[in-house]
């Protein structure tokens, strides 16, 4: 018949019950509370120009891609390439599941362990002669019993919550799962800001293989100019050499100039995640502007930043680390029960003389360790002073990007104003000086000499240009692109995401 067990079977199982929930309830988590660390915290940046404005509260609303502010459709098709295939996002999009996966793990010691355990034996046990003492025989007449053995059963164990080291794990882990959604978006960030700063590298060289190339023309022409002098004996056989030195020097810089422009080319490859062999991008020149960056107050960098939370979050897992260390130095509760049938005839496996049980609580403490668990407390506490030394530096870090993309976006704007300048001087020069050398009234040295200075200022006007665009991507990066700490919300569900840094929520936002 069908094992159904009495109510005075049912007791111990309700009592152990009953006696697991007391002590659930009734457990409490050790170690330290977190709180985020605090950090220098300028008013502004030192950097911003002075005639910046506060903006108008949407200027710090998230605008999604920010390279599209370029207005570039190729550089937008690279990062789209960029974002799907890109390897250094793949490793962090992995190393996020993982932190997801051990979340999950940590949250399993929550729940029992439940086992089923099944087995079937057949055995000869020697039955030996009481009245001779001599053993029996193993032939087939020799005296002996053979039986059969069958079980079927349930175990379980349970280790309560008591100390918090399972709490302190899942948030640990929970940190860990939020720090590592900020990597991915740092990681992000970075390679979309790599490819974003090489592109405009490689359309600063294509503008300067323009400027190389038609300068190369001008100075073929110069060198035809003068042998046609020389051959109407007018002009000197040194002016002529001088020219085609000139000339070949300029040819020179032209084919070095295609060196960076491949390294660049390929760059890209490797960053979209083609093979350098297979790609390329036809020739054009620089033609974007640095677009207005909206920057807010530092304290909104702390929100901004996908490393700065990354980092942030690190800390937090560390202080969860320190409560499960000190868990270690109070005793361990087990519930244990096993229950289930044993019978040497199948046929009463599953009667009611065949069931047995055995329930009840198993108490465990370390007594004597040599100090093992106080070193794994200090190295904890250490290991959070070092992430909280990592945060705080992250923080620095990003102030200094900040100030010094602001200061080289304030200073090469400067410098951009008075190099056209130049340029326009340079050009006026050249031209008195090659009507002059027409005229005869002056020698080839002076057009030589207002040649290279000419295409010094182009060279230099083309290469503040490019300079300009990467430190405004620059700009972009330090101030996080357009993340926020939401995000990080919006990935893990909303747990273990950093909470806001005081006065960070309503800020001024300037822009130029």
């Amino acid at each position: 018949m069908p094992y159904v067990p009495s109510p005075r079977a049912r007791r111990p199982l309700a009592a152990a019950v009953a006696f697991a929930t007391a002590v659930l309830l009734a457990g409490c988590a050790v170690g330290p509370d977190y709180h985020r660390p605090d950090t220098p915290m300028p008013a502004a940046f030192k950097e911003a120009p002075a005639g910046w404005k506060v903006a108008q509260p949407a200027d710090g609303a998230d605008r999604g891609a920010w390279w599209r502010v370029y207005g570039d459709p190729q550089l937008d098709a690279l990062i789209d390439k960029l974002n799907a295939s890109n390897q250094t996002i793949a490793q962090s999009a992995a190393a996020y599941r993982q932190a997801r996966a051990l979340v999950a793990e940590a949250r399993a010691a929550y729940f029992p362990t439940v086992g089923l355990t099944a087995s079937g034996s057949r055995s000869r046990t020697p039955r030996a002669s009481l009245s001779s003492g001599s053993s029996s025989s193993f032939g087939g007449g020799g005296s002996g019993s053979i039986g059969n053995s069958y079980s079927v059963g349930l175990d379980a164990s349970w280790e309560p919550d008591l100390w918090g080291k399972v709490s302190r794990t899942v948030g640990a882990q929970r940190a860990g799962e939020a720090a590592a959604a900020a990597d991915l978006a740092n990681a992000r960030l970075s390679q979309q800001a790599t490819l974003a700063q090489t592109y405009f590298q490689l359309r600063t060289a294509d503008a300067l293989q323009m400027l190389l190339d038609d300068t190369v023309a001008s100075y073929a022409r110069s060198l035809q100019l003068t042998q046609n002098r020389y051959a109407q004996g007018v002009a000197a056989r040194a002016d002529v050499i001088q020219a085609q030195t000139q000339l070949q020097s300029a040819q020179a810089a032209a084919i070095d100039n295609g060196v960076a422009r491949a390294q660049y080319e390929h760059a890209i490859a490797t960053l979209i995640g083609e093979p350098a062999s297979t790609f390329s991008l036809p020739p054009l020149p620089l033609a974007a502007e640095p677009p207005v960056t909206p920057v807010g107050v530092p304290s909104a960098l702390l929100e901004r930043r996908p490393d700065i939370a990354a980092a942030e979050r690190r800390a937090a897992a560390a202080n969860e680390q320190i409560g499960v260390a000190i868990s270690a130095f109070f005793p361990t509760l087990t519930l244990s029960a096993q229950g289930g049938v044993q019978s040497s005839v199948w046929s009463n496996l599953f009667t009611l003389p065949a069931r047995f049980w055995t329930v009840g609580p198993q108490l465990a403490a370390t007594l004597f360790d040599a100090g093992l668990r106080a070193a794994q407390t200090e190295a904890a506490r250490a290991s959070y002073d070092q992430d909280v030394a990592a945060y705080r530096l992250s923080v620095l870090t990003a102030f200094q990007d900040v100030e010094d993309n602001l200061a080289s976006q304030r200073i090469l704007a400067q410098e951009i104003d008075v190099q056209r300048q130049a340029v326009d001087s340079a050009e006026h020069a050249l031209a008195i000086v090659t009507n002059q050398y027409k005229a005869g009234t002056v020698d080839y040295l002076n057009v030589l000499t207002a040649q290279t200075t000419a295409f010094s200022a182009h060279q230099k006007l083309a290469t503040i240009a490019g300079q300009r665009m990467v430190s405004s991507v620059g700009l972009v990066k330090a101030l996080g692109g357009g993340w926020d700490v939401s995000q990080i919300a919006r990935e893990t569900g909303g747990v273990a995401a950093p909470a806001p840094a005081s006065g960070a929520a309503a800020v001024p936002v300037a822009q130029k």
